[in-house]
């Protein structure tokens, strides 16, 4: 399976600066996305603490399995439990900046992270930093919303129509770093060749619906100009909040392109 992968950020058109960041393996299929929170620009620092924990715990590695922090879940694969653990030490790490220092006092992010190995696909996230895989001209949200609309939703006290259009729809119930301790949701799913994934913060989901991500993605074949498309979209309807956005197409490697690396191998 072959990623093609393409990413973007922008400040959107009401925030005074942008506190969500983002981190791209596509050659070890790792996607990532964060949105700080705290004022004083913390989120910011937040959120970059979060992406470089987690970019140097996988390309940091000796070749020996660092040990997990906090439980193993044997529901779930070594890969899984390892991004996983990642964001547990992201959480601790900013948890305790935020103590020793009173400037970033307060601060968070949201964070939803993929791993793409083989065709299995692990996913982590806390917040409403969302993930979505579009399959055969649908769409579905792989994560759930760590808000405190969607916990009504899930208990049918609320509909996600109402939900959507709520004052208190990024009221956050989950973040990294803003408790000693934080609950990761980790999840697995088999990928097929087409599949494309959509990674986002809530500035795209905020202003773009489901429905016209969709749209936009099906429509454009090439991730980078799907990635354009889609903040464009988010600021010409408000642009709200700062928006991030990570577009990831499956596609099946061809004879050739197996040959190719064959012969770079034999080079070396």
């Amino acid at each position: 399976m072959r990623l093609i992968v393409s990413a973007m950020t922008d400040q959107g058109l009401v925030r005074p600066n942008n506190e969500d960041n983002f981190y791209i393996a596509e050659e070890k299929g790792i996607l990532v996305v964060a949105d700080g929170m705290g004022g004083h620009a913390s989120g910011e620092v937040a959120s970059k603490m979060a992406i470089d924990i987690i970019r140097d715990s996988f390309e940091g590695e000796s070749g020996e399995s660092e040990p997990i922090i906090g439980k193993y879940n044997d529901d779930y694969s070594e890969t899984t439990n390892r991004i996983g653990s990642a964001i547990r030490l992201a959480n601790m790490a900013i948890y305790e900046a935020s103590q020793n220092d009173p400037r970033w006092q307060g601060m968070g992010t949201t964070l939803a992270a993929v791993i793409v190995n083989n065709k299995r696909l692990s996913i982590a996230h806390v917040g409403d930093s969302r993930v979505y895989l579009i399959r055969a001209g649908d769409i579905a949200q792989l994560t759930d919303d760590h808000t405190l609309v969607y916990e009504q939703v899930k208990r049918e006290i609320m509909t996600k129509e109402e939900a959507d259009v709520s004052e208190m729809k990024n009221l956050l119930t989950r973040a990294v770093g803003i408790r000693p301790d934080v609950e990761v949701d980790l999840d697995e799913l088999t990928l097929a060749d087409g599949d494309i994934l959509v990674l986002c913060t809530d500035g795209l989901s905020s202003m773009v619906t489901d429905d016209d991500i969709l749209s936009v993605v099906t429509s454009i074949g090439d991730p980078s100009a799907a990635c354009e498309r889609l903040i464009d979209t988010a600021n010409d309807n408000g642009g709200q909040d700062n928006i991030t956005v990570i577009v990831a197409s499956m596609k099946k490697s061809n004879w050739l392109s197996s040959l190719f690396k064959l012969f770079e191998w034999f080079r070396r």
